[in-house]
């Protein structure tokens, strides 16, 4: 009867509903967010901030989005941002963001731009700033405007690798193993053509597009180095540089024992690199071109940052202003990716 009873009482008291959690509703994995976060596969800190504070894009720390809300944003996002595929971004890694992100406290107010809109630049420039692109690819479009200079790159192609940029650029450029495609697909309608055909004619027009040059710098074995020059582009379409300066800069301390490769001219003092440069010229680099050099040192640097050089070239340059086009080369580490130049989209910059 006492048993009888009881269950009689439960049946009429109300239910409460407990929640059953999934990927969707639940909490992801702060840790594993965090650890995806701070690696940057995708480049997300550029718009949102270092620590999700907010910049060009809005702030996510301390926010509040579910893992819902903020899968709903990778996939179907209201602002300029472009939609990201669960290729580039999981379902499950958008949640663990999220509990990441739950985890931080809310800031008062967010960061700066990285690139901020310069009221002086020509219009398109202005356009191509105030869109969003300058966030990742730099002031100047440096190296999509390389890739683009190898291929000869239409606008056709380049309206393409806005709006369908997952299919688009697998096509247009071969990605590294394991490599995540870091930009996403933007929607015309916030991007509209007539802007993009700015940003193009500004790239194209008034910049103009930069051969695709790509150096490689390695240690060798003790104090000697080795680095490859080559010019990438597309044989029949790819721009040739022409009146090339390679310049690597002498660590404090040491001296130059030793150079191969053709057109070295010796050391001297360079304004743009703060010290003391070793310099090769070469007459010109076309596509497919490669030039190998070597130089040795008196000592190791302290500081393996110190290794590090500039590569420029008289033309092709800007048709308007003055040429600050250079490709910049650091050490490879042992293992690590190429020392400069190499691809566009892989250093965003």
């Amino acid at each position: 009867m006492k048993k009888l009873f009881a269950a009689l009482l439960l049946s009429a008291m109300p239910v409460l509903a407990l929640p059953t959690l999934s990927w969707a509703q639940g909490a992801g994995d702060a840790a594993a967010g965090k650890k995806l976060w701070d690696g940057n596969e995708l480049f997300c800190k550029n718009c949102h901030g270092r620590d999700g504070e907010g910049a060009f894009g809005p702030d996510l720390a301390g926010r509040g989005l579910s893992p819902a809300e903020f899968l709903k944003a990778v996939r179907k996002p209201w602002g300029v941002m472009p939609a990201f595929t669960d290729a580039q971004l999981s379902d499950a890694e958008a949640a663990n963001l999220a509990a990441y992100f739950a985890t931080l406290q809310k800031v008062a107010e967010p960061g700066p731009w990285r690139v901020p809109v310069d009221g002086a630049a020509p219009h398109g420039q202005q356009v191509y700033m105030s869109q969003g692109c300058a966030q990742c690819h730099g002031a100047t479009f440096d190296m999509p405007r390389a890739s683009f200079g190898g291929k000869a790159t239409t606008y056709n192609e380049m309206r393409d690798l806005v709006y369908t940029h997952t299919d688009a650029m697998p096509k247009f450029e071969e990605l590294r193993p394991g490599q995540r495609l870091r930009m996403g697909n933007f929607n015309p309608l916030r991007i509209p053509e007539s802007e993009l055909h700015e940003i193009y004619n500004w790239a194209h027009d008034d910049l103009g597009f930069r051969p695709a040059l790509a150096a490689q710098f390695t240690a060798t074995s003790g104090t000697a180095y080795a680095l490859n020059v080559t010019n990438n582009g597309e044989t029949g379409k790819g721009l040739t540089a022409q009146g090339v300066v390679i310049d690597v800069a002498v660590p404090a301390g040491a001296t130059v024992t030793g150079t191969t490769g053709a057109g070295y001219k010796g050391v001297h003092m360079d304004e743009k690199m703060k010290g003391n440069v070793a310099e090769w010229q070469v007459a010109k680099l076309a596509p497919k071109d490669a030039q190998a050099f070597t130089i040795s040192f008196s000592q190791a640097p302290a500081n393996p940052a110190d290794l590090k050089g500039a590569i420029r070239w008289a033309k092709p340059g800007p048709k308007s202003g003055p040429n600050m086009d250079a490709l910049n080369f650091a050490l490879r580490a042992p293992g690590g990716p190429g020392g400069g130049g190499g691809a566009p989209n892989r250093t965003a910059q």
